[in-house]
């Protein structure tokens, strides 16, 4: 057997635990966060699907962004994403994070999320069901299975397309890390 060989068989035992055990930082910017917590009772249990929340970008694996982004939480929301280890998932809730949602003509709201960090899966809806939330997560577990949830890989090969809109709707991002000052 290969080094590259034993390398995928590696990374494909990782995936099956990442997709089983995928531990989430809720980035609550909008009405949508309402349905979260109906997704953790016993009703839906996302813990029956290895899914838990996190304290810390650090530890999480998930990205929940549900609702709106004005351009002052979307700064926070950059520094939160590149925080967060390899492999990354973002899961945009709502028409917010999609199109701008109700407030699509404002200035201070974004009104496409994947423009500023790539965004694995939507869950559309104003506001989507819980229902819609779990089906959203499973869609997540089914893309990592198979290899399809990229959207980490994406921000480092495109970084500077990504910088480049962060740039010009926010002015320069400079990432806080402790470790570098």
């Amino acid at each position: 057997m290969t080094q590259e060989q034993i390398d995928k068989k590696w990374w494909e035992i990782g995936n099956y635990f990442r997709r089983n055990s995928l531990w989430m930082l809720m980035y609550c910017t909008g009405c949508c966060a309402i349905e979260l917590p109906p997704a953790m009772t016993s009703a839906y249990d996302m813990e029956r699907l290895g899914m838990g929340p996190m304290a810390t970008p650090r530890q999480a694996d998930v990205l929940l962004v549900t609702g709106y982004l004005s351009l002052k939480t979307l700064r926070r929301l950059i520094y939160t994403y590149e925080q967060m280890s390899e492999p990354k998932y973002v899961v945009g809730f709502g028409s917010c994070t999609i199109n701008g949602g109700i407030y699509h003509d404002s200035h201070a709201v974004i009104n496409k999320l994947d423009q500023y960090i790539p965004v694995d899966v939507y869950v559309a809806g104003c506001m989507p069901n819980t229902e819609a939330v779990m089906n959203g997560f499973t869609d997540l577990m089914g893309m990592i299975k198979n290899k399809t949830a990229r959207g980490w890989l994406d921000y480092k090969e495109r970084n500077d397309w990504y910088k480049k809109n962060q740039l010009d709707s926010l002015g320069e991002v400079l990432v806080h890390d402790e470790f570098h000052e």
